[in-house]
């Protein structure tokens, strides 16, 4: 039912998902927090469960044992989790199913995480996951979920390993802004972007916007009621033009992307973000509009 993301069966998409049998596969050699996945079997059994909506007890106990356990391997008495849908059709080359899902940031404690489990198993039958596109729409039985510590990002990015508005296939494109992910994925804030060559991994082009919003984990969602783990905060003023990635960082990250591409066989679109000088992947698809 729950498989660690170090696990070589957390590689199989029937089980995992798209999202998390590819960072399962990339955790061995790349810097990833450490976490662990519902799998499709544990969804199954709480969709055929006899009263809806609630957790079976048994694997509601083996959903506290694994969140107790990542506790003890980051040393932290509760520690603040993303809870994230990994779909089987989900993070493919045809359909990324981006946002068709529901995420849950910052969550803390076994009672909050249990919520946002079922919430994320709920989604699977909205009305625009099945409409989402036709031929692609999920079969119920196929939603695993992806429980990973958050990090307290202060910048995010999303890169491409090629050109995604052009296809040009020797540039590596890079959003980023400040904060989590979510500010960028969900377009509450117009990114900073460069187009760096891949030749010799020197910026071609960039744009520094005015990052005038960010993401941040607050409030703290420690009870059985599950609401928003994150808020939009204005971006000090001091900072909205100065570029979230340094020239270092985005050299860095245009490296990561290319080794990506290089290892998964296909061209990438990963996010990530900087917590301090450590720079983390959070999610790593193939580009599906190419």
């Amino acid at each position: 039912m729950i498989l660690w993301l170090e696990d070589p069966a957390c590689q199989e998409i029937a089980w995992t998902g798209g999202k998390a049998a590819n960072l399962s596969r990339l955790a061995a050699t790349h810097l990833i927090p450490p976490g662990f996945c519902l799998t499709t079997a544990a969804y199954s059994q709480w969709a055929h469960a006899s009263q809806a909506g609630s957790i079976p007890p048994e694997l509601g106990t083996q959903l506290a044992e694994a969140y107790l356990e990542l506790a003890r391997r980051t040393n932290q008495d509760s520690p603040a989790v993303a809870v994230r849908s990994s779909a089987v059709a989900e993070d493919g080359a045809n359909a990324s199913f981006a946002g068709q899902y529901e995420t849950y940031l910052n969550i803390v404690g076994i009672a909050a995480l249990v919520t946002a489990v079922t919430r994320c198993w709920g989604s699977a039958q909205v009305e625009r996951v099945q409409t989402y596109q036709p031929g692609v729409a999920l079969p119920a039985t196929q939603l695993a979920v992806l429980v990973q510590t958050i990090v307290p990002a202060d910048c995010s990015f999303v890169a491409f390993s090629a050109n995604p508005v052009t296809g040009a296939l020797d540039e590596v494109v890079i959003n980023a802004s400040w904060g989590l992910g979510e500010s960028v994925v969900s377009g509450i804030v117009t990114p900073d972007t460069y187009v760096v060559r891949k030749t010799d991994r020197q910026i071609n082009t960039q744009s520094i916007a005015d990052k005038q919003w960010m993401t941040v984990a607050f409030p703290v969602n420690t009870g059985a009621q599950v609401g928003e783990g994150v808020q939009q905060l204005p971006v000090p003023r001091f900072l909205r033009n100065q570029p979230a990635l340094t020239a270092a960082q985005v050299t860095d990250v245009a490296a990561l992307t290319i080794a990506l591409a290089t290892q998964m066989g296909w061209p990438v679109d990963i996010e990530g973000a900087y917590h301090g000088d450590k720079l983390y992947l959070l999610q790593c698809r193939p580009i599906s509009t190419l």
